[in-house]
């Protein structure tokens, strides 16, 4: 079992940055793949960045690579996601997510029995 809390969410003008933190408890982290996904009213949770536990290759959307970066700090057991340049259509509730590192796919929400609580992230233009 894992439980994430999400913080750091807020309301911001386009082409500012938020750090969004996602606090994990339970036991075993590094077998945990951590991801974070993002819902926009009216759409589908789509997936934003994930990265193994353990460290090694991260993953991004299209939309969100060269302006977030997913993070770990294993000593504080809080996975980041840093957000620069935004924009007004990355307006959404971000969920922070984690599945069994190796098992399912990295970049569907359908693989991810943990969820927080979400997280609301506004961009004004």
């Amino acid at each position: 079992q894992v439980q994430l809390v999400e913080s750091g969410g807020g309301l911001v003008q386009a082409g500012g940055s938020l750090r969004l933190s996602c606090a994990a408890s339970g036991r075993t982290l590094s077998s945990y793949t951590m991801a974070w996904f993002r819902q926009a009213p009216g759409k589908e949770r789509a997936f934003v960045a994930a990265i193994p536990w353990r460290g090694g290759f991260t993953y991004y959307a299209d939309s969100v690579k060269g302006r977030f970066t997913i993070s770990t700090d294993n000593a504080k057991n809080t996975v980041y996601l840093q957000m620069i340049n935004l924009k007004p259509e990355d307006t959404a509730v971000y969920y922070c997510a984690a599945k069994t590192y190796g098992i399912g796919a990295i970049r569907d929400r359908t693989d991810y029995p943990y969820w927080g609580q979400g997280t609301q992230v506004t961009i004004s233009s």
